[in-house]
């Protein structure tokens, strides 16, 4: 099991704001923040939620390839929230919400590129 996962962006602050919109459709928000002075270089948002980060946003120089990085959505509506805000916070279109059979026949999901071409997933696996 993971604890925790990280991704470098090229830009922090872009990334927060894309981060912060589109992350809290499924309850995903800003748990901690680390500066470049407390690092001696990058800087980090540790995005999380129940208290916990577990997925981190930093800076320290441009991405060296994408990621893909799935969250858990609560519910089918979530998942359409999710992909409307990352849609308007500037996230680019990798597959619009709907059934994915291919994965297993309750497999729902949305997916959107970040500003660094990062593909982001939220997924339900619950029944409609």
């Amino acid at each position: 099991m993971l604890d925790h996962i990280g991704v470098t962006v090229s830009d922090l602050a872009g990334a927060k704001a894309f981060y912060d919109r589109a992350l809290a459709p499924l309850g995903i928000g800003v748990m901690m923040q680390v500066t470049p002075e407390e690092t001696g270089g990058a800087g980090f948002l540790g995005y999380g939620s129940e208290g916990k980060p577990y997925f981190w946003v930093g800076s320290g120089g441009p991405p060296t390839g994408s990621l893909h990085v799935a969250f858990t959505a609560r519910d089918r509506p979530s998942v359409d929230a999710f992909y409307a805000a990352a849609i308007a916070a500037g996230g680019r279109d990798n597959g619009p919400p709907g059934v994915r059979a291919h994965y297993h026949p309750n497999y729902y999901g949305a997916f959107v590129l970040d500003p660094d071409g990062h593909n982001i997933e939220a997924v339900c696996h619950l029944p409609a």
